[in-house]
């Protein structure tokens, strides 16, 4: 005779098997959601790490093949035509001429791997650069003029006044690829027009000018042969 309040074994063994069942998810769960954080906390640790800058020159190099206007400011902007943070920083140089009023030149210099051919070069990076006002665009190759301004990563910009002093030297976007107002371009922005700026110098996002990943010679499109 079965004693009331008592389950039969077959009911216990589906509830500890639904307990077990309750537990395996908890657990599952949990490590989904550590995966997660994981990821999360990487890309933000790669967004928000600068890829340094090397040592500027204070004063414009007078091996320098850009002619500097002694009417205006100078900007010198450097960038790897294949690097995808980039887009960002040619949209905040466009913001910045806008708002510089006509009171700086750029020169946005495009990283070009010697004996590679302009089709390399000339990606819809260099066409967005081109189509800004008081922006012009040129081919540098192996990086030697980038070089002689101590810039090593792409998106790394340069300002010298109209006595040839260097004003500032780093990054104007907030992060790797992310557009919007940062303390960078406020301040390239601020010194163009003779305003004062507590920064003259911010982290640079960008690939390295020579390490970011290019085509090798056997598979490179259009590279001269």
């Amino acid at each position: 005779m079965r004693t009331r309040g008592m389950k039969c074994p077959f009911a216990r063994r589906i509830e500890v098997a639904l307990k077990s069942s309750e537990t395996v998810l908890i657990a599952v769960a949990g490590i989904w959601l550590a995966l997660i954080s994981t990821g999360l906390w990487a890309l933000a640790g790669y967004e928000f790490t600068s890829g340094g800058t090397g040592k500027a020159p204070t004063s414009w190099p007078a091996e320098s093949r850009i002619e500097r206007d002694p009417a205006q400011a100078t900007l010198v902007m450097a960038v790897h035509p294949k690097c995808p943070c980039s887009r960002a920083s040619i949209g905040e140089l466009a913001i910045a001429m806008t708002r510089m009023q006509g009171r700086a030149k750029a020169h946005v210099l495009f990283y070009k791997p010697a004996g590679y051919a302009e089709d390399w070069v000339k990606t819809d990076l260099w066409g967005d650069a081109a189509a800004i006002s008081g922006v012009s665009v040129e081919e540098d190759e192996e990086g030697v003029e980038a070089e002689r301004f101590g810039a090593r990563v792409s998106g790394d910009v340069l300002l010298y006044d109209t006595s040839g002093k260097l004003r500032f030297h780093g990054g104007i976007t907030a992060s790797r690829g992310h557009a919007g107002d940062n303390r960078g371009r406020q301040a390239v922005v601020a010194l163009a027009r003779g305003e004062t700026s507590d920064r003259a110098e911010t982290p640079a996002f960008g690939c390295m000018l020579h390490g970011a990943k290019t085509p090798t010679s056997s598979t490179a499109t259009g590279m001269k042969q």
